[in-house]
């Protein structure tokens, strides 16, 4: 039986919930036709114009990504703003755009449980509680962990662990003087669940895209904070969500993005 990307969106749904995307958050099917045939998927972190491109190359009539290709509210679509001429690039390609944000964050088996899992973090817990989705399974932004108490480890052990780990391109960390036992991860932007993770009593704190003042504050309340970058804390989960895909979808060919990789270097 052929495949639509109706099949594919209901069955990332069945996984994570769209329902539970955050207010904020714009998830979804957001470009395509629901009852269009697929035969070739590309998974990628972001849809930017070269991903469109390697789609395009490879014959895919549909792109599944993490960040919303349309996030903003937009009044045109031209190729006068990057998101209009990506999304004039879809439809004129007919590439469908299948986006799971905040819902792939939170859900059982999404970024975050699978980001502590990568760091060898056991006794998983919510960071932050979000409700149940409809199957009656638990969600919410970030998780907490125990590393190897026997292992103590530095915030810089931990930084170096940490970027080996997520293949970061650097990690810039505050060590407030505690050895790593306690952690809390956040995928991507989570910096203000700074105060969650010390509300959870834990010593440390990995996540992304950190502001100065969120570093000061993490040295003021005595947690140490790891910032690992946005795409190395994220892109953990594309790989897994390809490799699920191509087993619902066998008929289906998922391929991974190769041309999207980290945006920044470090010297």
């Amino acid at each position: 039986m052929a495949t639509t990307i109706k099949d594919i969106y209901q069955y990332i749904d069945s996984l994570a919930p769209f329902e539970t995307q955050m207010d904020f958050d714009n998830a979804g099917l957001l470009v395509g036709r629901e009852c269009a045939y697929v035969d070739k998927v590309l998974v990628s972190l972001d849809i930017t114009t070269p991903v469109i491109r390697e789609a395009v190359n490879i014959g895919a009539q549909l792109i599944v990504a993490h960040h919303p290709v349309i996030f903003n509210p937009i009044k045109k679509v031209s190729d006068t703003d990057m998101t209009g001429e990506k999304v004039l690039m879809l439809a004129e390609n007919r590439i469908g755009a299948i986006c799971a944000h905040t819902n792939l964050d939170a859900a059982q088996g999404g970024v975050n449980e699978l980001l502590a899992k990568r760091l060898g973090l056991t006794g998983l817990e919510h960071l932050h509680m979000d409700g149940e989705d409809r199957e009656g399974r638990t969600y919410g932004i970030g998780r907490v962990g125990t590393w190897n108490a026997n292992i103590p480890l530095t915030a810089k052990d931990f930084a170096e662990k940490v970027k080996q780990d997520l293949n970061a391109a650097g990690v810039r960390y505050v060590d407030a003087g505690k050895p790593v036992c306690r952690v809390a991860v956040g995928g991507g932007s989570c910096g203000s669940m700074l105060r969650d993770a010390v509300a959870a009593g834990c010593d440390t704190f990995v996540t992304a895209d950190v502001k100065y003042d969120v570093f000061l504050s993490a040295m003021e309340q005595g947690i140490n904070l790891l910032d690992a970058g946005h795409f190395a804390t994220e892109d953990i989960v594309m790989r897994p969500l390809a490799d699920l895909l191509q087993t619902a979808f066998p008929q289906v060919t998922v391929t991974k993005s190769t041309v999207h990789k980290e945006v920044f270097a470090s010297i």
